[in-house]
């Protein structure tokens, strides 16, 4: 299907982005990458007036080390994140799950911000993003970054935090250098958006495990944390027979979806199922 008409701006500086975000208000949709967009564009699930491309606004992409963290502009591709050693070093979770993002043409040009904005809960990324506890960087209308935590972005099915005349240019990632990582994926074909995903980064010492970030992929309408199993798990001996009650309950009070691919049953069940797994493969077990 062919997109509705729509006028397009292709500005080249962020206070020009936010000028024409402003100007135009709820009729002005922000393209970055287009993975997520065009498609929707093509199906008419979204009609904008006027498309914002950001491919030309300068300081949007490339990883910066900040000391203590990461920060990782809304523009960089995933490709720039598999390529990236300090990504792989301090928050090894993200990368496992870039790597199970659609195909390397995708990948190129798919971006991280682009993804987080878009809020599939399907999405491979808004697991990770939480479990690395990161914070999103957001400009507004007069150019003032204001930081919103990863726990209070997501607000609702392709909902966030960000504002209608708002952008969001980076994500800020606090080191997790030492951290055991996984991301667990269930589909039934290749790169298919999952079913149900896991995402875990955490820490063990002498065989115990001392912190632990457990996150849910497509169990809600958002990304979700699976808080009561972290603390679970927190002071638990990094083994597949201790952990195997406590990961199991990853998918309580969760409300996945019911659809072709599973029952929200059936997706609790394949909740624990995966964190279990991936709890293992974080803790080196």
């Amino acid at each position: 299907m062919i997109p509705a008409a729509f006028d397009y701006v292709a500005p080249t500086s962020l206070s020009e982005a936010l000028a024409a975000l402003a100007e135009h208000g709820d009729d002005a949709k922000i393209i970055a990458g287009g993975q997520s967009l065009l498609p929707v564009l093509r199906m008419r699930l979204n009609a904008p007036e006027v498309l914002v491309d950001l491919a030309k606004v300068p300081g949007l992409a490339g990883i910066t080390d900040a000391g203590d963290r990461l920060r990782i502009g809304a523009m960089t591709t995933y490709q720039q994140l598999l390529d990236d050693p300090a990504v792989a070093e301090h928050a090894g979770v993200l990368v496992k799950a870039i790597t199970e993002v659609a195909d390397p043409q995708i990948r190129h040009r798919g971006t991280l911000g682009g993804a987080l904005a878009h809020a599939d809960p399907a999405g491979d990324v808004g697991a990770p993003v939480l479990a690395l506890d990161a914070t999103m960087v957001i400009a507004g209308a007069d150019g003032t970054e204001r930081r919103v935590p990863a726990a209070e972005f997501f607000l609702g099915l392709f909902e966030t935090a960000v504002g209608p005349r708002e952008v969001l240019v980076a994500v800020e990632i606090s080191k997790h250098t030492g951290w055991g990582s996984a991301y667990e994926k269930f589909v039934r074909v290749s790169h298919q958006w999952a079913i149900v995903g896991v995402a875990v980064t955490a820490r063990a010492e002498a065989g115990t495990i001392t912190e632990a970030r457990v996150a849910l992929t497509n169990m809600g309408a958002t990304p979700l944390r699976a808080r009561d199993v972290e603390q679970a798990l927190i002071g638990m001996p990094a083994t597949a027979t201790d952990l195997d009650t406590i990961c199991a309950r990853a998918g309580e009070g969760t409300e996945p979806p019911s659809d072709l691919n599973g029952d929200a049953e059936y997706r609790r069940h394949l909740a624990g199922v995966l964190t279990r797994r991936a709890v293992l493969t974080a803790v080196g077990t």
